[in-house]
């Protein structure tokens, strides 16, 4: 049974990355169910974008969920300076299915808050999220 969807507005505002459109939609709206705001980009490029912009109109975003490595795209892994430039304060899940990978290994070393090893399930996500927020 699905979770409601919160009425006393959202639970946070997320920022998902991800080259997987399958992803992005499943995810975002297992996410708006359980009552997150999200929007989504395909790339850091885009997520740099969306960050910046989020700002200039004085909303922002609680935590972004990036995927380190992006075919033919900026990854997680240089998009993190990018907004780190933009917002020091930026919380940042590093999202990857690469377990060895340094930035896994040791997320803050690399600017992210945290980490969501693929594949992960809602409750995975949701729960990394909320480590994020607190």
């Amino acid at each position: 049974m699905a979770e409601p969807i919160a009425s006393n507005g959202p639970r946070g505002y997320i920022l998902l990355m991800d080259d997987e459109e399958s992803i992005l939609d499943v995810m975002s709206q297992m996410l708006r169910r359980r009552g997150f705001e999200v929007t989504c980009v395909r790339d850091g490029a885009d997520a740099v974008t969306a960050y910046r912009r989020a700002l200039t109109d004085g909303a922002g975003f609680d935590v972004v969920v990036m995927d380190l490595s992006v075919p033919g795209g900026l990854g997680g892994r240089e998009a993190i300076h990018l907004l780190r430039e933009i917002d020091p304060g930026v919380r940042a899940l590093a999202s990857s299915g690469h377990s060895n990978d340094p930035v896994m290994m040791r997320p803050t070393e690399h600017g992210f808050v945290g980490v969501l090893p693929k594949p992960y399930s809602i409750a995975e996500l949701v729960s990394a999220i909320e480590d994020a927020l607190s």
